[in-house]
């Protein structure tokens, strides 16, 4: 009997220091998602609290792209769950056969470049949701070279 006691309060405290770590963190630990423009796949993990990894994977009839991001991030005023971000990374698309009827004077093919981020996060507050909504610049090196500046949008994604 002593020994039950003893390994379940054992127990309660490694839940209970768990859980205090927990709370020193983000709001959340990873996040799975969409985002709404051009509209993608998001995943989300913190490694830090204030540090995380976002993956964004578009298909469109034009192609498809997959993106990486680090971000970095830090509160926004005293609204519990609001934090501000910002961060770069590096995308890898496959232009498909449409997309280079729509636009002959460019190459397709492979498209290889780097990304930046700014935007907000906010975790809604007793719900298992988190919203984001951010601006997505970047420059394609490798393929037809250009500046975009219509990558981002509005992310949901279900949080755990």
């Amino acid at each position: 009997m002593k020994l039950f006691v003893l390994a379940t309060m054992l127990l309660f405290s490694f839940v209970s220091i768990n859980a205090q770590e927990m709370n020193t963190g983000p709001d959340y630990k990873t996040a799975l998602g969409v985002k709404v423009y051009p509209g993608a796949i998001s995943v989300k993990h913190f490694l830090t609290e204030k540090a995380a990894v976002e993956g964004l994977g578009y298909v469109t009839s034009d192609g498809f792209r997959v993106t990486g991001l680090y971000e970095l991030y830090n509160n926004l005023g005293s609204v519990e769950g609001l934090k501000w971000y910002i961060g770069g990374g590096a995308h890898v698309g496959i232009w498909s056969d449409r997309w280079k009827t729509k636009f002959p004077d460019r190459p397709g093919g492979l498209s290889i470049g780097v990304d930046g981020v700014i935007g907000l996060d906010y975790k809604i507050t007793g719900a298992p949701l988190d919203l984001s909504f951010d601006w997505q610049p970047s420059f394609n090196i490798i393929g037809y070279n250009y500046f975009e500046g219509g990558w981002g949008g509005l992310g949901i994604r279900f949080t755990f």
